[in-house]
């Protein structure tokens, strides 16, 4: 109990948070050379580029972990993840757990929506289909592109892995 909260007292966005997404230590030289500069660089081009890129949704993940909001991308992600279902039984199921976990006011993990968003789309689950979370989807990652991503962008952590992966690049080249 005392660690749990220990780590709730600090926030960090050092590098080394990263790492508990990434592969095992004996597979490090492998990963920088998978990261380059240019790919670190081009998250920070658009939202959709770090979206995309494996490595670089797990460290926005982190990011938003140190910063104790990372319901907004674990949203977005089971939003993914629900568009992907073909059997009816399997959308239901996960269209509940999706709205108790995220939607529902004062579930574990609430997303920030306005009432009338949160309304619509409760009454679209009742009958829902692999779109039903697209509007609500849409306005946490406008959210989450227009607040947390630049704040990613300006963070410790984003500078410390293009720093890494430049000087990655330059041991490479040499």
């Amino acid at each position: 109990m005392k660690t749990r909260l220990g780590c709730l007292s600090k926030k960090s966005d050092s590098y080394s948070d990263f790492s508990e997404f990434l592969p095992p230590a004996h597979e490090t030289t492998a990963r920088c050379l998978k990261l380059s500069t240019d790919e670190v660089v081009r998250w920070s081009e658009s939202f959709d580029h770090l979206l995309a890129h494996k490595y670089g949704l797990a460290a926005f993940r982190t990011f938003l972990k140190s910063e104790f909001s990372d319901e907004n991308i674990e949203f977005w992600m089971a939003c993914e993840d629900y568009k992907k279902i073909k059997s009816s039984t399997k959308l239901v199921s996960k269209a509940n757990k999706i709205f108790k976990e995220f939607i529902e006011v004062q579930s574990p993990r609430e997303v920030n929506i306005d009432y009338r968003t949160r309304e619509k789309t409760k009454q679209v689950l009742a009958d829902p289909s692999p779109t039903s979370l697209n509007e609500v989807q849409g306005k946490i990652y406008s959210l989450m592109e227009k607040d947390s991503y630049p704040r990613f962008l300006r963070s410790k952590m984003y500078q410390d892995i293009v720093n890494r992966a430049h000087a990655q690049g330059q041991r490479r080249s040499v």
